[in-house]
């Protein structure tokens, strides 16, 4: 446990250029204070004591705002930047080395029993807001797009984007290491309208050119007739 806090408190310090100092990060990062307290809740919750384990999760809860359940399966190199607002459900299962980022949330989609949470492959970041709910895969290297609503398995190294979220698959290249450029991601309802503004404007054009010659052709018409 003690190894993978160590690899979670030197994400943050990879990933969030904010960082200035060993002592800042541990006494200022909300996102690192609720890992370590979940590190300590799943132990509990994996010997049963499911009530000691749901109380540290519920103190942790108070002072940082990000609600993860103790039986959640998280891997090292975990980062929450910002945090606040994050929940992560029962039966969720995520990798190594996932950045999430304020407001996201892994979740269920009703009360059924068993696996109901999200499993998030390596590698993965998922952006503000996001929401990724049911029981199905995200796969490595996936990013997912601020404000996503995610339904439905993601193929790994893709980004998702949108209400329900879209796949958009990038060139096809797996990116071979962490990419937290989460600001600059395609738009696929912005390609559609500007794909839907050419067809219009082409389609004005041609109205025009009808018009012109039909026009002419009027002209032709009374000439001939006087």
């Amino acid at each position: 446990m003690f190894t993978t806090i160590r690899k979670d408190i030197q994400a943050v310090f990879e990933r969030d250029p904010a960082a200035k100092s060993l002592l800042e990060v541990l006494l200022c990062y909300p996102g690192l204070h609720a890992i370590m307290a979940h590190r300590v809740a799943h132990f509990f919750y994996r010997k049963r004591l499911f009530l000691i384990a749901r109380i540290i999760s519920h103190i942790s809860r108070f002072f940082t705002g990000i609600e993860i359940h103790p039986g959640a399966k998280i891997g090292s190199g975990f980062f929450i930047d910002h945090g606040s607002g994050v929940v992560i459900g029962e039966t969720t299962e995520i990798g190594d080395n996932v950045t999430l980022y304020q407001g996201v949330t892994l979740g269920g989609t009703g009360k059924e029993k068993g696996k109901r949470h999200p499993t998030i492959g390596n590698n993965v970041v998922i952006s503000a807001g996001a929401k990724v709910l049911g029981s199905f895969k995200v796969g490595d290297g996936a990013k997912i797009g601020a404000g996503a609503v995610v339904l439905k398995p993601v193929p790994p190294c893709s980004t998702v984007v949108g209400v329900p979220g879209r796949v958009v698959i990038q060139d096809g290249k797996r990116v071979p290491s962490i990419d937290l450029e989460h600001g600059n991601l395609p738009d696929p309802v912005q390609a559609a309208f500007e794909a839907m503004q050419k067809r219009i404007d082409m389609l004005e054009d041609r109205i025009r050119h009808l018009e012109e010659e039909r026009d002419r052709g009027n002209q032709g018409v009374q000439h001939f007739n006087a």
